[in-house]
């Protein structure tokens, strides 16, 4: 910082010393201190201008992209997280919603989908009043699943960046402790009516969410990444028989 600082210190004072040099030479050429000071005070004048668009108009443009090259990062890690959980995941809790197939029809169109299209699902899906069945032996395949997946998604939450992604935070969270809360169970026989209801608000939290970002990643891909967006509609976890090849 210490260094930063004296680079900057020492162009202020070069800048500043070319500017009078110029001003003298002026005055020695041209003899008329009237006009000098009369062109210092327009130039003084204008210097708040210069300042308004220096650090509002362009540093706002900068922020724009740096923002929107954030975001694009942000998305690589959204993907790689599709690619490693979040698609398996999402056909795994498929098995646990009661009304799958209301949903599965509609998502199973998502091809012709446009924008308000999608902003219309992700909005209905917040207010979706999921109902889910449990069976011992589907939380055992959920619980090996997202058991052997726990050190990838530590290192996702370890991620600062992150924190610019409310979103994808959030479902990380949810899914993470998804983990948690079936990793710490030896057994999922004779559960208590109780802890029953307590695993599936887990898994209705996680779930809705997953649901939410697979939505806006789709849209992301459609818009930006096409030839990814046709292998992830490939692989759409809400098709009961997925086809990766082409025919």
């Amino acid at each position: 910082m210490k260094n930063k600082f004296s680079w900057k210190f020492f162009v202020a004072i070069i800048l500043i010393i070319i500017s009078a040099i110029f001003y003298i030479i002026n005055y020695f050429i041209f003899k008329d201190t009237r006009n000098l000071f009369f062109y210092l005070i327009i130039d003084t004048a204008f210097l708040p201008i210069d300042v308004l668009l220096v650090t509002i108009v362009i540093d706002n443009l900068l922020s724009r992209r740096e923002k929107k090259s954030m975001l694009n990062k942000l998305n690589m890690v959204i993907g790689v997280f599709f690619s490693e959980v979040g698609t398996k995941l999402l056909s795994y809790l498929n098995n646990y919603y009661e009304n799958i197939k209301n949903i599965s029809d509609e998502l199973n169109k998502i091809n012709s989908w446009n924008k308000k299209d999608f902003i219309r699902f992700k909005s209905n899906i917040v207010k979706n009043e999921a109902m889910f069945i449990l069976n011992p032996n589907e939380e055992e395949n959920l619980k090996t699943f997202l058991g052997s997946k726990r050190d990838f998604l530590l290192r996702l939450l370890e991620n600062p960046n992150l924190l610019e992604h409310e979103t994808f935070t959030e479902l990380l969270r949810a899914v993470f402790h998804l983990t948690e809360e079936l990793v710490s169970r030896n057994s999922f026989e004779n559960q208590p009516k109780s802890d029953l209801e307590h695993i599936k608000l887990d898994i209705r939290r996680a779930y809705l969410l997953l649901i939410k970002e697979w939505i806006s990643y789709m849209q992301y891909l459609k818009t930006s990444y096409p030839y990814l967006y046709s292998l992830a509609l490939r692989q759409n976890p809400f098709n009961k028989n997925p086809k990766i090849i082409i025919e």
